[in-house]
């Protein structure tokens, strides 16, 4: 199952998005109102839940300087990945587009394709919040 934030014009740097995140500490500014816990586990790792889902743990999987940012599910359980891709406008504004890939039977994608795809849009819309 893929899934596709809307692209978000950012009026900042291609490099400073993407060091922003590269800093996983900076995602606790761009989640969901209804996010019910939020903790960083090491510099790589976070755990969020949202209301009413169970937590999830994230890790920083990859980083290609200044376009790329792949952070992936720490759980073997339900395998994902979460895709960030920055791309240059000019030099103080870039875009951003987040893309989920996961791997689940059907049952289980119909049931989190509303919830997941909400989540990285507002992950997207949050990011007006970046600031250098």
């Amino acid at each position: 199952m893929q899934l596709e934030s809307p692209t978000k014009t950012i009026n900042q740097s291609q490099e400073s998005v993407y060091n922003f995140l590269m800093d996983i500490k900076n995602f606790e500014q761009l989640m969901p109102e209804n996010t019910s816990k939020f903790e960083l586990l090491n510099e790589k790792r976070f755990l969020f839940a949202l209301k009413g889902m169970p937590e999830i743990v994230l890790e920083l999987k990859e980083g290609i300087p200044h376009h790329t940012v792949v952070l992936g599910a720490a759980s073997d359980k339900l395998p994902f990945t979460l895709t960030g891709t920055i791309t240059k406008i000019s030099n103080d504004q870039s875009e951003v587009q987040l893309v989920f890939d996961g791997e689940f039977n059907p049952m289980m994608s119909m049931m989190i394709k509303g919830p997941i795809t909400k989540f990285i849009e507002t992950l997207v819309s949050n990011m007006d919040s970046i600031t250098s």
